[in-house]
């Protein structure tokens, strides 16, 4: 089995290779020989088996020589734990008895260039927080789970809600006594929160080892080890266990695209570009380390870096960083198919549904690379999702204008929905459009302080009623006027003012009409449930839909400038009664409760040339949502 396992390391096949390489705490049974003297002078030999606990190292350096481990239980002393070469292809191995957890190692060994070097274990489950730089020993198993519900119901979501809370642990309450907060604690008071505002999922962004906070995780140096600054791998299980079961899914964010270039990890690891390319595409435009993902053992190290945290850890998803870099050469277009990357994504996509048909995997794409969600028997990336980067920068674009010129722009905002069936996509909101100066979501919106909020409701009650799943970074429902900073608290003050608060509550009864409401969330991939109501109103600047599934008939109003109509004609397919179940002008969200109170029931000849109609109160600013009930 292992030789086996090896020979798909090597072909860039496997997705367990966190099963060989590593350190494992394992038992062996070794067999003693004693010799006992006898009364006639003749010795006796006896035999026991004995078990001994151990850890069994292997590391993966092909030009690496002379290699131990060092560690706290040999004083560092690199002449105490040679390793066995065991394979021609450049694997080290060696058991060492009597080692507990947390104790630190590194591999000691002479590189390419016939220097002696001290280097982290690339597959180490546990690494010491910045500015330590060594690998910590640790046995991930036996965790006692209690989601044995969640995983038996869980689905990639295609026909259910799916409405995320993009997050980063470290600044979602901010450090505790000058300590990062444990995976517990941040449970404790996350849990209640998320379950009253309604999301069903969250993403967490990369809780890979990493040594520069302001890299937010996305230039890891230790991709199986779980984040040291927030406990130990079994506390971040017991952090997705309690989330489960609260009926709260659980996405990883993570890069395979590059790597933090610190000398004591991945960089050069045996002396050669080992784990990066050795050619001018060696440096991200971030100036990291870009992965060589043309390379078979590369592409099984990361390929089973995600399953480790699928089948160890109990993820729902991964979400993965920067595609635009693996489908592009550097992520521009103009350099050409990066076709090892994009055989990789194929191939990972692939790897990971087979084994787990009830994951989600989701690209953060910002090109236009066609098919990237079709499956892969088809040609396409395979994917699941992909985020709609160009809904989110054309939606941004539109609320910063003034609205007496948003009919210049009209299309700008319509034309979303004329590509949105190519694939299959998610509406972000996230982390990238609040911070480096890109001000916060309620900054981009032009307008004096209570337009902005107005137009705040309007927009999340956009995103909520557009097809496609939902994303929100934390603190979006706070609409904080400072940009998000990775070394503080959110603003949870913020929710003593009533503006502020009333956006927390909006965001909530929005995600429970999505989750009710099933023509907001089944089948929303297929054309046939959506259709324009109001779409060439360029001088009123007044946007309508529906959505239908079955007998569940929901209509969508959007007013994008500050005049208010007293009696406004709503185009309609069908005729009825419609009730709203949803206005943003209400006063409990911070509007002047300009809604519509009564049932209200349809007529002929609308306008657009539709056949029906219904006159409605529509606020300045204003968005609604009406349910047709008979």
């Amino acid at each position: 089995m292992a030789y086996g396992l090896l020979y798909d390391f090597l072909m860039g096949q496997t997705i367990d290779a966190y099963h060989y390489f590593g350190a494992h705490f394992e038992e062996r049974q070794f067999q003693e020989v004693h010799v006992v003297p006898t009364k006639n002078g003749k010795p006796r030999t006896t035999k026991k088996d004995t078990i001994v606990k151990g850890v069994i190292f292997r590391l993966y350096a092909p030009m690496a020589s002379d290699v131990s481990v060092i560690g706290e239980w040999n004083n560092w002393d690199p002449r105490v734990h040679k390793m066995e070469k065991i394979d021609s292809s450049g694997v080290f191995e060696i058991f060492i008895p009597n080692l507990e957890n947390y104790q630190s190692y590194k591999f000691h060994f002479k590189n390419a260039h016939g220097e002696y070097v001290d280097k982290a274990d690339p597959f180490a489950f546990l690494s010491e927080l910045r500015p330590g730089t060594c690998s910590r020993l640790f046995d991930y198993r036996n965790f006692i789970w209690h989601d044995e519900n969640w995983l038996r119901s869980r689905s990639r979501n295609f026909d259910a809600p799916l409405s995320i809370y993009e997050m980063h642990l470290g600044s979602w309450e901010g450090k505790k006594e000058g300590r990062y907060m444990s995976y517990e604690e941040i449970a404790d008071d996350l849990i209640p929160y998320l379950r009253d505002l309604g999301y069903t999922h969250i993403e967490l962004m990369p809780v890979i080892q990493y040594p520069f906070e302001g890299s937010w995780g996305y230039q890891g140096t230790g991709f199986y080890s779980a984040d040291s600054r927030y406990g130990n791998p079994m506390q971040l299980m017991s952090f997705i266990d309690r989330l489960h079961q609260a009926n709260i899914g659980v996405i990883l964010d993570f890069a395979p695209v590059h790597f933090a270039t610190d000398s004591w990890a991945l960089s050069e690891y045996d002396g050669t570009c080992l784990f990066e390319y050795s050619d001018d595409r060696r440096y991200s435009q971030w100036g990291s380390c870009q992965f060589d993902l043309g390379k078979d053992p590369i592409r099984s190290f990361l390929m089973s870096a995600m399953n480790y945290f699928l089948e160890v850890f109990h993820f729902d998803g991964i979400r993965i960083d920067a595609v635009s870099n693996m489908v592009y050469h550097q992520g521009n277009k103009g350099l050409g198919r990066n076709e090892e990357a994009i055989e990789f994504l194929k191939r990972m996509n692939g790897r990971i549904h087979d084994r787990h048909d009830n994951v989600m995997m989701i690209a953060e794409d910002s090109t236009d690379f066609p098919n990237v969600t079709k499956s892969t028997w088809s040609g396409g990336l395979g994917f699941d999702y992909k985020w709609d980067l160009g809904w989110m920068n054309d939606t941004l674009k539109y609320y910063s204008k003034d609205p007496i010129y948003r009919k210049y722009e009209h299309n700008t905002l319509t034309f979303s929905m004329a590509y949105f069936y190519s694939d299959n996509f998610m509406l972000p909101l996230s982390h990238d459009e609040v911070v480096h100066g890109k001000g916060t979501i309620i900054n981009k919106i032009y307008g004096n302080y209570d337009d902005k909020f107005a137009q705040l409701r309007n927009l999340y009650t956009y995103q909520f009623g557009h097809p496609g799943k939902k994303l929100n970074f934390m603190g979006n429902e706070l609409a904080s006027f400072d940009e998000w900073n990775e070394n503080k608290s959110l603003p949870w003050n913020l929710r003593t003012f009533p503006k502020h608060d009333s956006i927390v509550r909006l965001v909530r009864d929005l995600n429970l009409i999505y989750r009710y409401e099933s023509a907001m969330h089944f089948e929303e991939y297929n054309p046939f449930h959506f259709q324009w109501l109001m779409v060439d109103n360029h001088d009123q600047s007044v946007f309508a839909f529906q959505r239908q599934v079955g007998d569940s008939l929901l209509v969508f109003v959007y007013n994008m400038t500050p005049m208010f109509y007293e009696n406004y004609d709503i185009p309609l397919m069908q005729p009825g009664v419609y009730e709203e179940i949803f206005n943003s002008d209400k006063d409990v969200y911070g509007g002047y409760n300009q809604y519509n109170g009564l049932p209200l029931t349809s007529s002929e000849f609308g306008p657009e040339g539709k056949p029906h109609k219904m006159t409605i109160k529509l606020a300045s600013f204003g968005a609604c949502i009406f349910k047709k009930i008979n």
